[in-house]
């Protein structure tokens, strides 16, 4: 700029605009898409253990209602705990903690998502994994979300068998019932929720006991915590070998299930002896591969 000349004025800053796609935006993330991620993998994985080759119609139709089922026990749950959402560091910017969606119409959209769920599938796949879906996601609202995360330590133990639910759907889609080896899979996810939940509880402690919740490292100390962590990766490894020892699944389940839970349970030894932040979070982040890895070894298993 040349001397002397008029310095130009400062640019001025609007505020963005809160327009449709911020709305579309907040709504999908009442569904938490980054968990039910997950469950899709495990569905997904487990109908290609019931079938071999199930129909693409049928897998595009499960992985619809899957991801509705789960998103409307997540929009919920969103509804539910928003007070204590809005106390929590980690969750305070949620859309409803901070306002931007009613609390009157999360929870409308999370019981539409799960009606339409239950149509989908009694419809247009079977009854069998409609009804299951519907159990999922009733037992993670009433059981686990508004019963037992409020009163108990073992909140995620217990209510960990609504997140195991999503194989049972997936094998009852391809297959149009249920069979005993679909029980190794809901037993995997089952042992594999209290490690990979405790890991993050551990990270979040502080939170959990600003809010009252009765989380385990909050109740009975991060010691037992850890202690209780290595546990389950005992149990985790032990259910990992039956499916192999049953038949279900060969070599390639076999090589990775050996070398994934050698990791996870080397991960919980490491928490065990390390009462530090970054072996909860190596174990935490992890556990997110190891059962996504784990299932997609079991669905090359049946197809190779």
């Amino acid at each position: 700029m040349e001397a002397g000349a008029p310095a130009r004025p400062a640019a001025i800053r609007f505020p963005r605009l809160y327009g449709a796609r911020d709305l579309a935006s907040d709504y999908l993330a009442l569904t938490k898409p980054r968990v039910i991620s997950l469950l899709l993998v495990t569905t997904l994985a487990t109908m290609f253990v019931a079938d071999s080759s199930p129909g693409i119609g049928v897998i595009l139709l499960t992985m619809i209602g899957g991801y509705l089922a789960a998103g409307g026990a997540g929009a919920i749950n969103h509804y539910i705990e928003r007070d204590v959402d809005a106390r929590m560091s980690r969750t305070a910017r949620r859309p409803l903690p901070s306002g931007r969606i009613e609390p009157r119409a999360a929870l409308w959209f999370g019981i539409t998502l799960g009606a339409v769920s239950f149509a989908l599938f009694a419809l247009l796949v079977n009854i069998t994994a409609a009804l299951l879906a519907l159990a999922g996601l009733l037992g993670y609202v009433f059981v686990y979300t508004m019963w037992l995360k409020p009163r108990t330590t073992q909140n995620i133990v217990i209510g960990g068998a609504a997140g195991a639910v999503p194989p049972l759907v997936g094998w009852a889609a391809a297959s149009g019932g249920l069979e005993p080896s679909a029980f190794y899979l809901f037993a995997i996810v089952f042992y594999w929720t209290p490690p990979h939940f405790w890991a993050l509880a551990l990270l979040m402690k502080d939170d959990y006991e600003r809010t009252g919740i009765p989380m385990l490292p909050v109740v009975d100390g991060e010691a037992e915590t850890r202690r209780q962590v290595l546990l389950y990766g005992w149990l985790l490894a032990a259910i990992t070998a039956l499916p192999l020892l049953g038949g279900l699944f060969g070599v390639i389940y076999g090589v990775a299930a050996l070398v994934l839970g050698g990791v996870f349970l080397w991960l919980c030894v490491r928490l065990y002896r390390r009462a530090d932040r970054r072996s909860a979070a190596l174990l935490f982040h992890y556990s997110l591969l190891y059962l996504a890895l784990l299932f997609a070894a079991m669905a090359i298993d049946k197809i190779a």
